[in-house]
């Protein structure tokens, strides 16, 4: 009964407030306005960042910027003494040499042995030339320096000529 006397004390100094008062619900605005707008307000961003990003990189669709004719890509040429893209300027680096198979811990499918040694080796691959047709042959390469790990010089061949 004591407890409950004292239960009583220690509530008696708090002034008594009703559920209602603490609880209050919010006012009820037009919810579908404001859904609306945020999806509106949404595809204007994004629309407004892919308008941007086009406008910045200076690029039409499918076209080149300056002359506004479509691209096309260099095709391969082939001949008995030569083969690959005609355009040499594609492909700044040369080198000449005997063409034999094999790279350097898969670096390269062939290799270019060239004077001076093993250190002087071309390791090569190619997207262009199957190089496997001038295996043994003294050759001289045009194509575009790569890193390599285990290669000293990796190229990316993309044309070649038969030189003997």
């Amino acid at each position: 009964m004591e407890e409950k006397n004292l239960k009583e004390a220690v509530l008696s100094q708090f002034p008594k407030q009703d559920k209602e008062d603490i609880l209050k619900s919010f006012p009820k605005k037009g919810a579908k306005s404001g859904t609306l707008f945020m999806v509106v307000a949404s595809l204007f961003v994004v629309l407004a960042g892919v308008g941007t990003g086009w406008l910045l990189s200076g690029k039409s669709f499918g076209k080149t910027a300056q002359t506004g004719e479509r691209t096309t890509v260099t095709q391969a040429e082939k001949s008995d003494k030569e083969a690959g893209i005609s355009d040499e300027s594609e492909f700044p680096d040369t080198a000449e040499g005997t063409l034999v198979e094999g790279g350097i811990e898969n670096e390269g499918t062939h290799h270019l042995e060239r004077q001076g040694g093993p250190s002087q080796n071309v390791y090569l691959s190619s997207t262009v030339i199957d190089l496997q047709s001038y295996v043994g042959k003294k050759v001289k390469i045009w194509g575009q320096t790569l890193s390599g790990q285990k290669a000293g010089w990796l190229m990316d061949v993309g044309k070649i000529k038969i030189l003997d």
